[in-house]
């Protein structure tokens, strides 16, 4: 055979193979149909060791620190996901924070503007009161903050403990419901 002929011959083979390769059926997971399908089950946007800045006419008042921050815009409702748990810190004018919340997980529906706070959910107010729970909801477009959780809410010289309360924005003004606690009396 000649030099011509093994090309031919080698050429052939080639093209055998690349015909046998192509043709056969190749799933990978990544790139099933079902998880183009699944649009809402999957986050647009996914960001690890976050923390972000909210400005207020020009003035820094609000940080928002996060490990993980998931978005799922497709879904319904969309929603912010914090698997890994999130800070909220408020500034005052010289960007010392003055209150703050803290929790192990978070959930924010865009749509409604509700957040929902879970797991050793601790808050400090303006005031210096310590709120604990195991959770919490803050509406935005009211103004609410509330929970049906147990609660403990530190104060400069008694602890006040309840089921569930309700108090606005700025965790200045509450009520707790079904209360018990502590209060020191002078003789």
């Amino acid at each position: 055979m000649t030099n011509h002929g093994r090309h031919i011959g080698l050429l052939i083979v080639i093209a055998g193979l690349v015909l046998a390769v192509t043709s056969c059926e190749h799933h990978d997971p990544r790139f099933t149909t079902s998880a183009v399908e699944d649009r809402a089950a999957i986050p647009v946007l996914e960001a690890h060791q976050v923390t972000t800045l909210i400005s207020d006419s020009g003035v820094t008042r609000y940080r928002i620190s996060a490990p993980q921050w998931l978005v799922y815009d497709k879904s319904t409702p969309p929603f912010w996901d914090f698997p890994k748990g999130i800070l909220l810190e408020q500034f005052d004018q010289k960007l010392k924070v003055e209150a703050s919340l803290r929790a192990d997980f978070a959930y924010y529906d865009t749509d409604a503007q509700v957040w929902r706070l879970r797991g050793h959910v601790r808050a400090k107010n303006k005031a210096g009161d310590r709120f604990m729970t195991e959770e919490l909801y803050w509406e935005q477009p009211t103004e609410r903050i509330y929970s049906d959780s147990a609660i403990a809410i530190q104060q400069q010289k008694t602890i006040i403990r309840g089921i569930g309360f309700d108090a606005n924005q700025n965790m200045t003004q509450y009520t707790i419901r079904q209360t018990n606690g502590v209060i020191p009396v002078k003789d």
